[in-house]
C-alpha cells in the first residue's frame, strides 16, 4: 500500500470526530454528542495528529482551539463527509423505490412477455418494487396516460410525441399474414395483402394499435377486408385462424399455441407468412408525461431509465426468436 493512500485509511475514521471537535471546540461535548468516551477523542486527536506530522488542536483551559493546519484541513474534511452523505442518501432514496408503486399501461400483446422482461430487469436491482399494471386497447393506454392513471405506456403504433407527452421507440417487429395451416398461402414465402382479398378477415376491434397497423394496410392495397370477427385479444385471433374460421395480421406469434400442429389438436393450427409491403411492421415504444423532474416519483423514473437505455438490448434477443419463421415441407410457388 503506498504511504499516502496508508495515512487516508488511517484517517477515514477519524473524520467525523474531526468535524465535530472543529464545530464544538470541546473535547467533552463532542464525545457525549458521538456518544463515545472523552478518552476516545483525546486517543483519536493524537492519532490523526501523528498521522498528519502535525499538531490539530492546542487545549485551552477545559476547551481546546484548532491550530492553523487543522482550519486548513477542516474544510476538506466537510466536503468529504458531505459528498459521502449525498451519495449515502441517493442509495437509500434508489432503495425507497419499494415504497411507491409504478403505474404502466400496456397493450395486451406485451404482457406474455416484453413487459415481464423489462419488469424482472428492474426488480433486479430493486427486488422490492411494486407495479400497478393496466393492460387494454392502444387508445384506452394512452388515454390512462394523459389522465394521469399511469406514469408510462407501453404501446405500438409509438404514440406521436405532443406538449405534455414523451415518447421513445424500444424495437420494431414485422407483420405476417396467419392463415390456417391447410390455407393456400400456407407454403409461400411471401404473400401480399391482395392475396386474401377474398378471405373473411379476423380483426382487432377499433382503438387497438393493430387494427390502426392492419387498416392501412389494407388501404394500401385498395380495398376494404370482409371483416367475420372482432376480437380484444391476438390469442382469441389466433385462435379463430387456427380453426379455419378466416385469415389475419399480426405481429410475430413466436411458440403461441397453434404453431405446432399433431394428431392431437384435430385440424387446428396456423401458419405465419410475411407480408410484401413497406407497412407491414410495427414500432414498440414507451411514452410518458413530460412534467417537472422533482414531481416525478423516483421509481418511476428509475424505471423509464432502465426501459430507455437498457430495453433495446434486452428486447432484441426476444424480437430476433419470436420473428423466426419455422421450416415449412409443403412450401408452394408464388401466385403468378
Amino acid at each position: 500500500m503506498e504511504p499516502d493512500h496508508k495515512q487516508l485509511v488511517q484517517l477515514l475514521p477519524l473524520l467525523p470526530l474531526l468535524s465535530e471537535l472543529g464545530r464544538t471546540q470541546h473535547v467533552t461535548e463532542t464525545a457525549e454528542l458521538l456518544g463515545v468516551p472523552q478518552s476516545t477523542v483525546s486517543r483519536a486527536l493524537s492519532r490523526a495528529s501523528a498521522v498528519v506530522g502535525t499538531e490539530l488542536l492546542v487545549r485551552e483551559g477545559r476547551g481546546v482551539r484548532l491550530t492553523p493546519a487543522a482550519r486548513s484541513l477542516l474544510p476538506y474534511i466537510e466536503r468529504a463527509l458531505a459528498e459521502f452523505q449525498a451519495g449515502l442518501d441517493l442509495v437509500r432514496s434508489e432503495s425507497d423505490v419499494v415504497r411507491g408503486r409504478i403505474p404502466v399501461s400496456f397493450q395486451h400483446t406485451f404482457g406474455e412477455s416484453t413487459l415481464p422482461l423489462l419488469i424482472s430487469a428492474f426488480r433486479s436491482r430493486h427486488p422490492g418494487a411494486v407495479f400497478t399494471l393496466t393492460q387494454g386497447a392502444r387508445d384506452t393506454c394512452l388515454a390512462q396516460l394523459a389522465a394521469g392513471e399511469s406514469d408510462l405506456a407501453l404501446t405500438a403504433p409509438v404514440a406521436p410525441e405532443g406538449r405534455n407527452l414523451a415518447s421513445a421507440l424500444l424495437y420494431r417487429e414485422p407483420l405476417r399474414l396467419v392463415v390456417h395451416h391447410t390455407h393456400a398461402l400456407a407454403g409461400r414465402k411471401l404473400a401480399s395483402v391482395a392475396d386474401i382479398r377474398s378471405d373473411p378477415f379476423v380483426a382487432l376491434g377499433p382503438g387497438y394499435g393493430m387494427r390502426s397497423l392492419t387498416d392501412a394496410l389494407f388501404r394500401e392495397a385498395g380495398y376494404r377486408p370482409r371483416i367475420a370477427f372482432e376480437s380484444q385479444d391476438t390469442h382469441t385471433v389466433r385462435g379463430l385462424v387456427s380453426a379455419g374460421l378466416g385469415v389475419s395480421i399480426l405481429p410475430p406469434g413466436g411458440d403461441a399455441p397453434g404453431r405446432d400442429v399433431s394428431g392431437e389438436t384435430g385440424n387446428l393450427g396456423w401458419v405465419e407468412v410475411p407480408l410484401d409491403s413497406a407497412l407491414a411492421f410495427r414500432d414498440v415504444g414507451l411514452s410518458w408525461r413530460q412534467r417537472n423532474p422533482d414531481l416525478e416519483p423516483l421509481g418511476v423514473r428509475l424505471f423509464r431509465e432502465l426501459v430507455l437505455t437498457q430495453g433495446p438490448e434486452l428486447l432484441a434477443g426476444l424480437v430476433q426468436r419470436r420473428s423466426r419463421l419455422p421450416r415449412t415441407g409443403h412450401e408452394s410457388p408464388p401466385r403468378s
